[in-house]
């Protein structure tokens, strides 16, 4: 199993930015396929982004393309979420998974093995 921790949420302002941080355990981060979801209340969870094992593939939901970056640096077993242009809807507990066989639909939560505990996200108007 892989221990996942993510940082960097809070509280911006509408057209505000911040950089979600999703940390790691073990060697093999390099090999796994690493995903951004979100959930926010009354809502089912959603895709945001995900990424390829290189970092060279990358996913957006269409809420989020243009405005959001998905990045990783397998040196330091980390994946990141840079969020510009905050919007309200964009308010949620955003959590990273891993999937360590990576296979199937990039955007799908069951090709995910492992999540980590997520990171709230608020943006006000």
């Amino acid at each position: 199993q892989v221990q996942l921790v993510e940082s960097g949420g809070g509280l911006v302002q509408a057209g505000g930015s911040l950089r979600l941080s999703c940390a790691a355990s073990g060697r093999a981060f390099s090999m796994y396929r690493m995903g951004w979801f979100r959930h926010a209340p009354g809502k089912e969870q959603e895709f945001v982004a995900a990424i390829s094992l290189s970092g060279g593939v990358t996913y957006y939901a269409s809420s989020v393309k243009g405005r959001f970056t998905i990045s990783r640096d397998n040196a330091k077993n980390t994946m990141y979420l840079q969020m510009n242009s905050l919007k309200p809807e964009d308010t949620a507990v955003y959590s990273c998974a891993c999937a360590r066989t990576p296979s199937g639909d990039a955007t799908r939560q069951y090709n995910y093995d492992d999540w980590g505990q997520g990171t709230q996200v608020t943006v006000s108007s």
